[in-house]
């Protein structure tokens, strides 16, 4: 009999514990986000991260420093899980389950694939684990973004990965490897 309540007790903690941590995620100042990416033969591309919020301050050059490594969006690092090899920025990426980050600088930015999976994000001290740095695009926005976003525009053979934040956009293209 005590041993049937000792497990019992066990369950209902480790069960307590899970849906704490769970309330725990939505509740935070920069909520949990998804995107993902179709890809031509049904495969996907799907990235997780979190959504940091502008709240009138300056972000790149300030909060987000020029020249540093950024876990493009807040908390835990940004997965990228890909279900396809692909080809990101012309690097190849093989299928399977990675992190990434950023450095942003005015003009260029670099995206790092890594394959550590399930860091916190920065500081960054996982290079050794990079599969690819990558060039992205920069262009400004019409308008200020206050919420960052992560997202995939559909492109031929692939999609463009982009992530929009203040009045910046940095931007990608990803295909599909043959």
């Amino acid at each position: 009999m005590r041993k049937r309540i000792a497990l019992l007790t066990s369950l209902f903690l480790t069960f307590a514990t899970f849906a704490a941590a769970q309330m725990d995620k939505s509740k935070r100042p920069s909520p949990p986000e998804s995107a993902q990416c179709k890809l031509p033969d049904g495969k996907t591309i799907k990235t997780d991260y979190s959504s940091p919020r502008m709240k009138g301050r300056k972000i790149y050059g300030d909060l987000v420093p020029y020249g540093q490594v950024w876990r493009a969006g807040a908390n835990e690092a940004t997965t990228f899980v890909t279900a396809a090899d692909l080809a990101v920025g012309g690097k190849d990426v093989p299928a399977g389950s990675y992190t990434i980050f950023t450095i942003p600088n005015q003009d260029s930015w670099t995206l790092i694939i890594n394959k550590t999976t399930g860091e916190w994000g920065i500081p960054y001290k996982y290079e050794a684990s990079e599969l690819a740095r990558v060039d992205m695009k920069v262009s400004p926005l019409p308008s200020p973004v206050e919420d960052f976003t992560l997202g995939y525009v559909p492109s031929d053979g692939g999609c463009t990965l982009q992530m929009d934040w203040e009045t910046t956009r940095a931007s990608v293209d990803i295909s599909e490897k043959k």
